[in-house]
């Protein structure tokens, strides 16, 4: 069991931020995804620049709050705690998840990327986060390198895994339900929302997904 009580994260459509210089159209860019229905925001920038980091991390967890989203810092846990962020999301070389929840306290949302190890997830989850990541599971043009992970993979993590499960990578209108239907309950999508035309009613095409009554 946990350490820790685990905070809640919602599932849905999660928005990863694409890295950009220009702070004000990554907010125009992010509040579009909000307006069509995002449950959640990670905000990813690899840049050395802290002030910038800094700088649109904290005003995408004021823009986040308006929507009553969370918005998760990727990697960063003292940017996470700078901010006041309401997450943080984690990598094997990242800092630790205990850490992570000492720091960041009881209320906020712990995620772990766990790639294509089940058994990567299972120690998340004894560690006290709040969702595992696996992936990626499709081609992506974020991360064209990545190790590839099996539909088998969420079937397999389904019934033994207690938290929400995300999938990642190369994740479309097209392939999304292929995803829902293995046992997702989360997709992080980057790509197919922030390089669409019209971000907006991307977002809301995939959100539909998850709104969709089952089949009987």
């Amino acid at each position: 069991m946990p350490e820790f009580p685990v905070a809640q994260f919602p599932g849905g459509v999660y928005a990863l931020t694409p890295e950009t210089a220009d702070t004000g159209h990554l907010l125009r860019q992010v509040e579009a995804a909000l307006a069509g229905g995002v449950a959640a925001v990670q905000y990813r920038d690899k840049s050395g620049d802290v002030a910038r980091r800094h700088e649109q991390a904290s005003e995408l967890v004021a823009l986040c709050r308006r929507f009553d989203v969370p918005l998760i810092v990727n990697d960063d846990l003292r940017l996470a705690d700078l901010c006041d962020a309401d997450g943080v999301h984690l990598g094997r070389d990242d800092s630790s998840l205990r850490e992570a929840r000492i720091i960041l306290g009881q209320d906020k949302i712990v995620g772990a990327s766990c790639y294509q190890s089940l058994e990567l997830a299972l120690a998340a989850q004894a560690a006290g986060a709040d969702y595992v990541a696996f992936g990626s599971f499709f081609a992506s043009p974020t991360k064209p390198a990545a190790g590839r992970a099996g539909l088998d993979l969420l079937r397999d993590a389904a019934p033994l895994i207690h938290l929400p499960l995300v999938a990642i990578g190369g994740i479309t209108l097209e392939n999304a339900g292929l995803l829902l239907d293995a046992g997702a309950d989360s997709l992080a999508v980057l790509s197919a929302l922030f390089d669409a035309p019209d971000i907006r009613a991307a977002t809301h095409d995939l959100n539909q997904l998850f709104e969709a009554e089952p089949e009987t």
